[in-house]
């Protein structure tokens, strides 16, 4: 794929940040619900709160979960970080990954069978967040650096490799005192 235009790249950034954003709140909505469930002695109140989960969780946080790794794999692919070149872009996709999966194999079926006893549905409310948050602390801070050192190859003529390796020091080499450059 070409590098995207600056212009498609911060369309791309934005609808990343906004899906991402979206994800976060319903995973708090998701957490303010189960916990409404499991603190109201009121069965009305516990019933509603349910309900409501039933209605918004799965499929809006399935589509969020789907469309954060899209808008994050054009970015790579489109930008000079790579799909997989930097630690912290394979971190991010596979934690999308695993969450898309957990809310399918998890969260689906603990909703179904929190009808009577929400308490199953604190792991997602604990867990869903924290991975959410780590994920977002890594687009920030990007650590780790590259998956694999890129190694040098004289056939591609990269003169500036070339003089480093040559002078052992990055830049130009050194010239006569009091040159300019």
């Amino acid at each position: 794929m070409t590098r995207l235009s600056s212009r498609a790249r911060k369309c791309y950034l934005v609808a990343h940040i906004v899906v991402a954003g979206a994800w976060i709140g319903m995973d708090a909505v998701l957490g303010i619900l189960v916990g409404t469930a499991l603190i109201s002695d009121d069965a009305a109140v516990r019933a509603t709160s349910l309900q409501a989960l039933g209605l918004f969780a799965v499929w809006p946080m399935l589509t969020a979960a789907v469309l954060t790794p899209a808008t994050g794999v054009v970015l790579g692919l489109g930008t000079r970080y790579g799909l997989v070149r930097y630690w912290w872009v394979a971190a991010k996709l596979a934690v999308n990954v695993l969450m898309a999966v957990l809310i399918l194999v998890a969260l689906r079926p603990g909703i179904d069978a929190a009808t009577g006893d929400p308490g199953g549905l604190l792991y997602p409310v604990i867990v869903a967040p924290g991975l959410l948050l780590f994920a977002s602390v890594l687009s920030v801070f990007k650590p780790w650096g590259r998956l694999r050192k890129e190694t040098h190859d004289p056939a591609r003529g990269n003169d500036r490799a070339d003089q480093a390796l040559r002078t052992g020091r990055r830049g130009r080499a050194p010239g006569p005192v009091g040159a300019r450059r």
